[in-house]
């Protein structure tokens, strides 16, 4: 999830390819910010280059 936000996909698109609502993925994004300790989607895809979760070539689709 976090490298699907970090390579820039919408909600709907995450939800598509996870098999979930938007409103779980919104929930599950969030989760994840209070987790990492970030507050936007650009502070999550840094945080995914910075450590190793995608090529640093990836980070804009």
């Amino acid at each position: 999830m976090l490298k699907l936000v970090a390579l820039g996909y919408t909600t709907a698109e995450i939800g598509a390819q996870l098999s979930l609502s938007a409103r779980t993925v919104e929930h599950y994004r969030a989760n994840l910010k209070d987790k990492i300790g970030v507050r936007t989607r650009a502070e999550l895809t840094r945080y995914a280059a910075e450590h190793g979760l995608m090529p640093p070539d990836e980070a804009l689709r």
